[in-house]
């Protein structure tokens, strides 16, 4: 009996023993799969990054734009080959498709809340680009963080509202208009019930330059007239006559805003520092001495309005002196100085820059004076169908100086004046020109207005057409005689007054 429990127990205790060793040759379980999970801190559309406490929301869009009489903002012909409606050669409609692609991140903190978010774009334009080519721009890239924001943000002279103006795209003029934003470093500090301010530090270059023209040293590529060629599109331009210096020092930029459920209050300021170039060609011929120009701006949104209650009304008034960007800042002007409005139509030619001042030699730059108010308005006739009326009136003036030194600049002489070709070794050219019987005002004003109608049948997708009317209102009178690419040589235009139609339609898929 002692043998068999002898037995039995020993082969218990082998098959315990391999039991065992079974077991511990068993794989380990998985460690739990960390899937994506809702943030519901920051609103819809946030997702916490797997392993992080940071939350991060994807998004874009795709736009495809058709402008017809217009560039491919929706801007009215200025410039270029398109400048005169007579033009055989120009297009009639422009075709613009964009990819939008945004990342926006937050991270809760001690401090606040730290957050970073990029905005960029992938173009297509017609009249622009190669068979398959295209090019990228980054309208927003900054990190907030207790208070502070570094990098290209919206600029803290634009009231809250500024990137949901009721329109199609940046070509109307309506004030300062930084919709892709300005690289800066800012500080806000709220105070409680809806009110805050801010003050910043903003790159100047090259949004916030409209141009300096030094008249005693304007000089355009042989061959190459200003007038002619700048409005004309001779492939042989070349502007040099911004006479801007380097940027050495930020423009300085504050607000106060107050943000309530009827709408919002915006004041803004700026200090625009003008630093001119050589009166010659080096630096032994002296400068300018370094100027200050300032801006202020004032604006107002009126929420749930009577006729509806996603109704609403903006209102904005600014005025500059020596800082006309702040004013004049639509999707028309270039960032290489400056402005250039012009149009010829039928033998008629108005034209006008846009400049923060005007030197001679020897003289100190004469600012450039400027105000604008503009309104938008925005009824929903439904919850799918949307119509906004907007306008806007934009005035520049020299002053007596001012005036005086462009006169000079652009009447006759050194072969045909600066509306021609004018430099030193080759004062005579083709597209050489001048003005006659001028009142020697080069003061003027742009107004517009126009609507747009929004159709959205599906949430995220809107079909919206626009109609611009725009209208050159200038003091200049006088004659402009001299060669225009695509017209007869030597030919006679009445300076006058221009007015402008362009229209748009766009499809947008938001996502």
């Amino acid at each position: 009996m002692t043998t068999i429990k002898q037995a039995i127990l020993g082969s218990a205790a082998v098959l315990m023993a391999t039991g065992g060793a079974q077991a511990a040759d068993l794989p380990v379980k998985a460690k739990a799969v960390e899937y994506v999970k809702v943030c519901s801190l920051y609103g819809a559309g946030f997702y916490y990054i797997p392993g992080t406490d940071t939350c991060i929301k994807i998004g874009g869009a795709i736009r495809i734009d058709t402008t017809i009489n217009g560039g491919p903002y929706d801007a009215p012909f200025w410039q270029g080959g398109a400048g005169g409606n007579n033009l055989w050669t120009k297009n009639y409609y422009l075709t613009r498709e964009r990819v939008n692609l945004t990342t926006d991140t937050r991270t809760a903190t001690e401090y606040g809340t730290v957050r970073t978010y990029a905005n960029f774009q992938l173009d297509f334009t017609q009249d622009r680009d190669s068979i398959a080519g295209g090019f990228t721009e980054v309208d927003l890239a900054f990190i907030q963080f207790a208070g502070f924001t570094f990098g290209k943000a919206v600029s803290q002279f634009d009231p809250q509202w500024a990137l949901t103006k009721p329109y199609i795209s940046s070509g109307f003029l309506a004030g300062s208009n930084n919709t892709t934003g300005l690289p800066q470093i800012a500080y806000m500090a709220e105070f409680g019930n809806g009110v805050s301010a801010s003050i910043s530090l903003e790159n100047a270059s090259p949004y916030r330059n409209a141009g300096l023209y030094n008249t005693a040293n304007f000089i355009v590529a042989p061959g190459a007239g200003q007038f002619g060629n700048q409005l004309y599109g001779v492939s042989s331009y070349t502007f040099l006559g911004n006479s801007y210096g380097g940027n050495h020092i930020p423009d300085i930029v504050g607000n106060v805003r107050l943000d309530q459920k009827w709408g919002s209050l915006h004041f803004g300021a700026a200090m625009h520092a003008i630093t001119p170039g050589f009166y010659g060609a080096t630096e032994a011929t002296g400068h300018a001495d370094d100027s200050y120009g300032f801006a202020v701006t004032g604006a107002v949104e009126f929420k749930n309005l009577p006729t509806g209650a996603s109704d609403s009304l903006k209102i904005e008034t600014s005025y500059g002196k020596g800082a006309t960007k702040y004013v004049f800042g639509g999707g028309t002007l270039d960032t290489q100085g400056g402005g250039r409005f012009a149009k010829f139509d039928g033998n008629t030619v108005g034209f006008g820059y846009l400049l923060d001042g005007v030197f001679g030699t020897n003289g100190q730059i004469q600012q450039a004076e400027t105000w604008q108010v503009s309104a938008f308005y925005e009824h929903y006739w439904n919850t799918a169908w949307r119509t906004s009326l907007f306008g806007n009136y934009s005035h520049i003036s020299y002053g007596d100086g001012g005036n005086a030194l462009l006169a000079t600049a652009f009447g006759p002489g050194l072969g045909g004046g600066r509306l021609g070709t004018s430099t030193a070794a080759a004062p005579t050219g083709t597209n050489a020109g001048s003005i006659s019987g001028t009142t020697n005002n080069f003061d003027f004003a742009i107004a517009q207005i126009g609507t747009r109608t929004a159709w959205t049948p599906v949430k995220n997708l809107t079909l919206s057409a626009e109609f611009t009317y725009t209208r050159l209102d200038q003091n200049l009178g006088g004659i402009y005689t001299g060669n225009v690419s695509g017209k007869p040589a030597g030919q006679a235009y009445e300076i006058k007054d221009q007015n402008l139609y362009n229209g748009s339609v766009q499809i947008l898929r938001s996502f």
